[in-house]
């Protein structure tokens, strides 16, 4: 396999100029820093209100994370509907899956709007039990699903090889309203309404410090009066929120395009965006060229400090999903790629307004992209107008002093990679933030 981003390989032959970095010292009304899926949905919401807007990233539109991701467009990212009831209960539960589906809501609605070519695919999700432990984990999703009122379908795992093409899954859970998307020619898509819009972007140009109402970049400067920030891993010398999230590290992969025979022997029915009950869990779908995006990774490589480039994690994942699929064996694989998401302690965002400079506000480790597209969208409203907004609720679930398992200064003795993993771990399955007398 080639270790090549496939969705940079999309964007060849497409007129998407690069934009100039940053040369000068210049004013606006808003910065935003970053322009992954949360920094371009603050900056389109805010470009709606008609301010002058700056948009600066250290990469192109989109090009790090968000351009590096699956583009599974569900509520689901690291926690299931299920784990989210049992830590908050059924009102808790109900307001926090709103923000996914809403984010949902805001891609699909921008993509339409403007026309956007990015490979949006209608797919149905689907959650297997890998094992005889996650048939639990699939009859839970169920109830909860059925809990609050939403749809669902459950396989037992006969009917489960009636939708999927493999016989080694316990169960599974069904739901719609989810779709995949090339999320980097989305991104780029976007860049080129806000252009259209009047937003000044600078790709290329890195953030280095704020001070005051000022961003200084290596070539220039934006000071503005508001400052939206929505960076991946900051640095602690620019965001002293640096320690609150840490990135984990995935593999993904790209098959070449599939024959009718291959699609019908990966989903008899209609593709599905799929993934499983492992903690450490494998995910696919198919693309709009009929390729198979496969999706995962180890104990070992997913909480890293920096991202490793061999191959051997990547077939790891191949060999995993072939055994799943003996009929596509001799399907393969071309490009893979690793990509680095932030993650917070408890696997939901940080939203932050700084009490000491309240014009600057913080969107960081957002895992999954409508979580990210909901955040972003969030501050751009409250950046300008948070009186007049409904929503203050979420500056409280995704406050930075929310309640972990382990706090941040027992990363000096265990260090940054071990904490996380076993913050992630409590709240996926034991974190419970409301009394059971709220749950019920």
């Amino acid at each position: 396999m080639l270790l090549q981003n496939w969705w940079y390989t999309t964007l060849l032959g497409v007129d998407d100029p690069i934009q100039p970095p940053l040369a000068t010292d210049i004013k606006a009304d808003v910065v935003v820093v970053g322009a992954g899926m949360a920094g371009l949905s603050a900056a389109l919401r805010l470009a709606e209100s008609g301010h002058d807007i700056v948009l600066i990233d250290r990469n192109i539109c989109g090009g790090s994370t968000t351009g590096k991701s699956a583009g599974f467009l569900t509520p689901d990212s690291e926690l299931e509907l299920s784990q989210i009831l049992r830590r908050f209960g059924i009102e808790g539960a109900r307001n926090l899956w709103q923000v996914p589906v809403k984010g949902i809501e805001l891609i699909t609605a921008t993509v339409q709007k403007y026309g956007i070519t990015c490979d949006l695919q209608t797919q149905d999700s689907l959650f297997v039990a890998n094992d005889r432990s996650g048939v639990d984990d699939v009859h839970e999703e169920v109830v909860a699903r059925k809990q609050l009122g939403y749809p669902v379908t459950a396989y037992t795992a006969a009917e489960v090889a009636g939708v999927l093409g493999s016989t080694r899954y316990h169960a599974g859970v069904r739901y719609s309203g989810t779709y995949g998307i090339d999320a980097l020619r989305y991104c780029q898509g976007v860049k080129r309404v806000l252009l259209g819009r009047g937003v000044h972007i600078f790709e290329s140009t890195e953030a280095h410090a704020i001070d005051d109402h000022t961003v200084r970049t290596h070539g220039g400067s934006v000071t503005a009066e508001r400052i939206v920030v929505c960076a991946d891993t900051p640095s602690r010398h620019f965001c002293h929120y640096a320690d609150d999230v840490s990135p984990a590290e995935t593999y993904l992969t790209i098959s070449a395009p599939l024959t009718d025979r291959d699609v019908k022997a990966l989903f008899p029915g209609d593709p599905l965006q799929c993934w499983d009950s492992d903690l450490i869990y494998s995910y696919w779908r198919l693309t709009g060229d009929r390729r198979i995006l496969l999706g995962g990774g180890s104990m070992l490589s997913t909480y890293v400090r920096n991202a490793e480039t061999s191959p051997r994690v990547a077939g790891h994942v191949v060999r995993k999903f072939r055994r799943k699929f003996p009929a596509l064996a001799n399907v393969e694989f071309l490009q893979y790629w690793p990509g680095l998401i932030d993650t917070t302690r408890d696997l939901f965002p940080t939203i932050i307004r700084d009490a000491q400079a309240p014009w600057v506000q913080f969107v960081l480790g957002c895992v999954g992209l409508p979580w990210a597209a909901f955040c972003g969208d969030f501050v751009g409203r409250h950046a300008l107008d948070t009186e007049e907004q409904t929503d203050h609720v979420f500056f409280q679930y995704f406050r930075p002093d929310r309640r972990f398992l382990m706090p941040l200064w027992s990363e000096h003795v265990l260090g940054k990679p071990i904490v996380f993993a076993l913050n992630n771990a409590w709240a996926k399955y034991y974190q419970v933030d409301v009394p059971a007398r709220q749950r019920a």
